[in-house]
């Protein structure tokens, strides 16, 4: 390491110090209306709803005001320059995907480093040198700025076409174009205002699911309603596709097709109305068949995984919180007929892949994966080993010996391996070379109680030799919502923080899918408050061991994750130096109203639903929570002008009643990304940016300088 690069301070960066740290912030005046909603007879005020309206002048310019505000404080940090440049040098490697066939041809996604986006490459074979690789499709072509990313592709199962998915500026928003595979050129076909979809082939064209085009100036803002699938035949406009599903007696679901490779059946899953799905099947070998319904619990969640000769494989938690592997023939497709492959055990099963004669199942136990061959009749053959705590997925088709595997921890970029099912043996396929040494790392699992003795783990992550005195910087994250899972993840953004003494800690928390359904589900609703005890409990542990204090402790989450901090944030305000809340659902009271927000309410349920509902919404709603004359930690709030997920509204009210309410010296910010949405697909170039930016507001708020 470069000593002078990290621990030296020039004359200038002296003059900046001073001047950030004597500088008062002066935030923009944010004008306040009398809006008042009535709730089961209790009116709450809501004096910030005009920047509900993102699209007005006057929204605008107060984004464009605060933006000023935040980018003056952070651009005299003197050691974000620093932090910036060696983001850029940790980044700075090749990343390579796990190869996977189509018709013949090899395929692999390959990043170089600092691409924005990765590029999907064609090979003869998986043992293709580099200069035997071809661009098939490169993202970082589609916009000058690399917001354009790839969302998804879907190989037609002829082999003639491939379907390709893209999002622009991080919107939900999708388009599908079509590319000949023949010929290797992009068709005129071209689908707009499509959401949640991929390309489902049958014959000579795909299914796809979209919404009717919203309203011009509310295309991020609008209510998203009545889904439809549509069917479009190649070579002919998208005002001729034909409408083959909808359900406007039920606007607020989902609605998708699955069809097997051989084109033999057809799934329909409805989805959003509870914790799960409802699913229908379709024989497509029969003239005129229709749909049979073949659950009817949405509570619980049934994914198809594998059609074999009219043999249709569903992984389920139904009857199952750490769910099992079930079979059902698609002439007797109902619950009650199916047959049990694999039991539920103490792990949980988190995915199944068919590969060769076998199936590769991933279990999760205390958040870490676990891989193992079974046999077709659901018999254990043997365990794939892995290094450490980590991630893993897996690739394969049935009836294909290659089989490859990615491996990842905190400390180990993606690493890719091929595994001989016949030799049970696995060899490294491609391992990225970086400037981070891993061995100068460790990672420890340690369990924290809750306040109701509830135990789950926390991973911790720190150079080898820190001493555990208290005083070192720690960047506590977490989740705890939606089913979602965060599994352990290599921490190059993380490296610089590291580097200066910093410990990363993930927390698993209730309402994420770690332990199975009943873990998510102690975290929802009524029970949400559970969540934000088990991180207040991981923060105190992380400071009775010694690795911090309260004065040395940041929190971050985003989305759900945004929520948990904001929500930690106004209830133990004394328990954090710096907060970084991003893209956070901040206004539990108005939350569904907005884009596919509806959606959530079976992990929040909302303020309509009844007296006792709302009250328990509005106790814990970071909005609503504020408090005048409290002193808040130092926090950056941040969103993006395209975020049609969680609309930035959350987070422009939060911001504008956190700087009211204000009482400390404390800076408290917002960042609002421009041509970016709520985080998916997002270019390299920009996330790097506001990494430089959250780790520098972080480390200069709790006093270190260098």
């Amino acid at each position: 390491m470069n000593k002078r690069l990290f621990f030296s301070i020039t004359a200038s960066a002296l003059l900046a110090s001073t001047m950030v740290q004597a500088q008062d912030v002066k935030y923009p005046q944010t004008r306040k209306d009398n809006v008042v909603d009535e709730y089961f007879g209790e009116k709450v005020a809501d004096p910030y709803r005009w920047l509900e309206n993102d699209t007005s002048r006057e929204t605008a310019q107060w984004v464009e005001a605060e933006n000023a505000v935040t980018r003056k404080y952070i651009d005299r940090i003197p050691l974000r320059k620093s932090i910036l440049k060696r983001l850029k040098e940790t980044a700075n490697y090749e990343k390579i995907g796990m190869p996977f066939e189509q018709h013949g041809k090899w395929y692999v996604y390959r990043n170089n480093g600092l691409q924005n986006q990765f590029v999907l490459y064609q090979m003869d074979s998986p043992d293709a040198k580099e200069d035997q690789q071809r661009v098939w499709l490169d993202p970082n072509t589609l916009s000058a700025d690399g917001t354009v990313a790839l969302k998804g592709t879907h190989f037609s199962h002829d082999g003639r076409y491939m379907a390709y998915v893209i999002s622009r500026n991080g919107s939900d928003w999708e388009e599908i174009y079509v590319k000949d595979c023949q010929t290797g050129k992009v068709l005129d076909d071209h689908i707009v205002w499509a959401k949640f979809t991929g390309a489902e082939w049958l014959g000579d064209g795909f299914y796809y699911s979209a919404y009717d085009a919203p309203e011009k100036g509310k295309e991020t803002s609008a209510k998203n309603s009545v889904q439809k699938i549509y069917y479009h035949k190649i070579g002919t406009p998208q005002s001729e596709d034909r409408l083959f599903y909808q359900n406007p007696t039920q606007p607020l679901r989902f609605y998708s097709v699955s069809i097997d490779r051989d084109e033999t059946v057809m799934y329909l899953t409805e989805a959003g109305m509870a914790n799960g799905n409802n699913l229908f099947v379709r024989d497509l070998k029969q003239p005129n068949s229709q749909f049979i319904q073949m659950c009817a619990n949405a509570d619980y969640i049934y994914n198809p995984v594998q059609t074999i000769d009219g043999k249709m494989y569903i992984l389920t938690n139904a009857d199952a919180p750490r769910y099992r592997l079930m079979v059902a023939d698609i002439n007797k497709p109902g619950y009650g007929d199916w047959k049990e492959v694999v039991a539920e055990s103490e792990s949980v099963l988190d995915g199944v892949t068919f590969a060769g004669d076998r199936m590769i199942l991933k279990y999760m136990k205390d958040n870490c994966h676990q891989l193992y061959v079974y046999s077709l009749d659901g018999k254990r053959l043997s365990e794939i080993e892995l290094p450490t705590y980590g991630s893993v997925s897996a690739s394969g088709k049935r009836g294909q010996k290659e089989v490859y595997y990615s491996f990842t921890s905190y400390t180990t970029p993606s690493t890719v391996y091929s595994y001989d099912m016949t030799e049970g043996t696995s060899k490294v396929w491609a391992a990225p070379k970086t400037s981070f040494r891993s061995q100068d790392y460790k990672t420890e699992m340690v369990f924290y109680t809750s306040k109701d003795g509830t135990r789950a783990p926390i991973f911790i992550t720190y150079k080898k030799g820190l001493k555990m005195n208290g005083k070192n910087p720690l960047l506590l994250y977490g989740y705890g919502g939606f089913n979602l899972s965060y599994n352990p993840f290599f921490l190059s953004n993380y490296i610089p923080f590291m580097e200066r003494g910093g410990i990363y800690v993930h927390a698993v928390l209730r309402g994420g899918g770690e332990y199975g359904e009943e873990w998510h589900v102690a975290g929802t609703k009524l029970q949400k408050q559970n969540v934000f005890d088990d991180f207040i409990a991981a923060a105190e542990l992380l400071i009775n061991k010694g690795y911090t204090s309260k004065d040395y402790l940041a929190i971050q989450g985003g989305s759900n994750g945004g929520l948990l901090v904001g929500a930690c944030m106004t209830q133990r305000p004394d328990l954090y130096k710096v907060c970084l809340p991003a893209v956070g659902v901040m206004d539990m009271l108005r939350y569904h109203k907005f884009t596919i927000g509806w959606n959530w309410a079976p992990d929040y349920g909302t303020s309509e639903d009844s007296k006792e509902m709302f009250e328990y919404l509005k106790a814990y709603s970071p909005l609503h929570t504020l408090k005048p004359g409290v002193s808040y930690p130092a926090t950056l709030v941040t969103t993006a002008d395209h975020d049609d997920r969680v609309v930035p509204a959350h987070s422009f009210k939060f911001a504008a009643r956190l700087q009211e309410c204000q009482a400390g010296k404390a800076p408290v910010l917002i960042s609002i990304g421009v041509n970016a949405g709520h985080g998916g697909g997002k270019p390299l170039a920009k996330r790097l940016q506001e990494q430089a930016d959250l780790l520098s507001f972080t480390l200069w708020n709790m006093g270190v300088k260098k």
